[in-house]
């Protein structure tokens, strides 16, 4: 027991010598980060904290299950749910304009490897399915990369799945409650260029009133961020389709997601989702032939410094988050992590308060700090260049720690052989003493196991203690005998 117990402290006492080198070379390498959960402080980069952080609520929405709620801006908030022209200019074209058959997308020419028939919603009722760009697609100002298609004739692009997709966050051509499965010739079916993104739901009947005939109409995505809507069949007029049993609209919809206060909590933390713009067009226009193309104005977000979010005449109310390093206008998608970094206050600053500079005298007085005139290149060239060559210490001081690590695990052995050679020699010289033939009588061809012996009263076999089971404090604990 006394050579294992030296020889544990000689390898733990090398371990904690590694261990400790490899922290220091991590601490002066700058790699250690702090990765706790911690939204008060601002230790890790901006895109991993907002990248976990929109995992963490898509998990914790799901997991919930109606832990969302969708609202309409509160009225005290500026409220911006009609089409105001703020984020898209659209504009419609009938079934005369020339630009029509421009716009539409034939994707019986493309080659079958391009265009992709989604079999599960070609043959489901109110299902989505979930689709990745190629590309990254700016929606109100946000890239978006992953998308939702369903069979309802629209296009869910938020980021957190929930129970009311047809509320906002949607590109709908033509919301309605279409039934792909009524017919083997109902698909829907989508392809992706890597600029453009285009999905056709192709020969789709309305539920409970399929002998009024099939629609056949398309969305295309462009990755400039415009968005075009066709239209080759509708034999049914839009207004005229019922909105009992599901939405029917057309046009496009962003909403922000905002936590709300824990006074206002009575069990679990409630997730709203409020709608600040919405484009709805004139369904009056929508006819066989017909097309809608919406094109994106400049937001706040595309500004990626202080000085073009600002000064820029593109845009106007936008103000700067130096914390978070973001333009914004305050209603988007991050409003909630704008208003937990308190940018509202802060975006009323100008960037000089981010960017101070220097002012002329201290700058005067900087350079006279040095009483000496300046050494010319002629001097340099005229005296002897006699410079210390200083060592590198970080290398210095690894060396020197894995030279101890190695001295201290070779010290160890040594002791060790010593130590057993010393014990052998004493067994062998003195047999007759009690340690010596204590481990004589317990010792075996292959191991030394900790053994338990029984009174001779009981059965007179022994069994060996399984480590876990009767430990108790580093010590085995010895049974009674039965």
């Amino acid at each position: 027991m006394g050579l294992c117990a030296v020889l544990l402290i000689c390898l733990s006492q090398a371990e904690l010598g590694r261990v400790w080198a490899q922290e220091c070379k991590d601490a002066y390498r700058g790699t250690a980060l702090r990765t706790d959960g911690d939204t008060a402080s601002f230790q890790r980069t901006r895109g991993d904290r907002q990248n976990q952080q929109k995992h963490r609520e898509a998990r914790n929405a799901q997991a919930e299950g109606g832990g969302v709620d969708i609202s309409p801006l509160p009225d005290n908030m500026t409220r911006t749910v009609e089409d105001s022209q703020k984020y898209y200019i659209w504009e419609s074209f009938g079934p005369t304009d020339r630009k029509t058959e421009l716009l539409w997308v034939d994707l019986n020419n493309l080659h079958k490897s391009q265009v992709r028939i989604h079999g599960i919603l070609s043959n489901t009722h109110r299902q989505a399915a979930r689709v990745a760009l190629s590309f990254d697609f700016p929606f109100y100002g946000h890239n978006i990369r992953q998308i939702i298609v369903a069979t309802g004739g629209f296009i869910f692009m938020g980021e957190i799945t929930h129970r009311m997709l047809t509320a906002t966050q949607y590109v709908a051509p033509l919301m309605a409650n279409f039934d792909p499965s009524f017919s083997t010739n109902s698909t829907v079916r989508y392809m992706d260029n890597g600029t453009l993104f285009v999905v056709q739901w192709d020969k789709v009947r309305l539920k409970d009133r399929e002998n009024e005939g099939p629609f056949t109409f398309q969305a295309a995505l462009h990755s400039n961020g415009s968005i075009i809507f066709n239209y080759k069949e509708v034999p049914v007029p839009v207004e005229k389709i019922n909105s009992t049993e599901h939405p029917v609209k057309v046009g496009l919809s962003d909403a922000f997601m905002a936590i709300l206060p824990a006074s206002q909590l009575s069990d679990a933390k409630q997730r709203t989702i409020y709608e600040y713009h919405r484009v709805e067009i004139d369904t009056t226009k929508i006819v066989s032939g017909s097309a809608f193309e919406f094109s994106p104005l400049p937001t706040c977000l595309q500004h990626t410094s202080c000085e073009l979010c600002l000064a820029s005449n593109l845009t106007t109310g936008c103000g700067w988050c130096n914390t978070l390093q973001r333009c914004s206008d305050g209603i988007d998608r991050h409003r909630q992590e704008w208003l937990d970094y308190n940018c509202p206050e802060e975006s009323k600053g100008k960037c000089e308060d981010y960017n101070p500079v220097l002012p002329e005298a201290t700058m005067s007085s900087f350079n006279n700090l040095s009483p000496e005139p300046t050494t010319s290149f002629a001097d340099l060239e005229e005296q002897p260049v006699t410079r210390d060559i200083e060592p590198s210490s970080p290398n210095h001081r690894g060396i020197t720690e894995n030279t101890a690590i190695i001295a201290g695990v070779v010290a160890a052995l040594v002791l060790l052989v010593t130590l057993t050679l010393l014990a052998v020699y004493y067994i062998n010289t003195h047999p007759t003493v009690a340690p010596p033939f204590y481990l004589m009588q317990r010792r075996t061809n292959n191991y030394w196991p900790s053994m338990k012996f029984r009174n001779q009263s009981c059965h007179s076999t022994y069994a060996e203690v399984e480590l876990g089971v009767h430990e108790k404090e580093g010590f085995i604990e010895a049974e009674h005998c039965c």
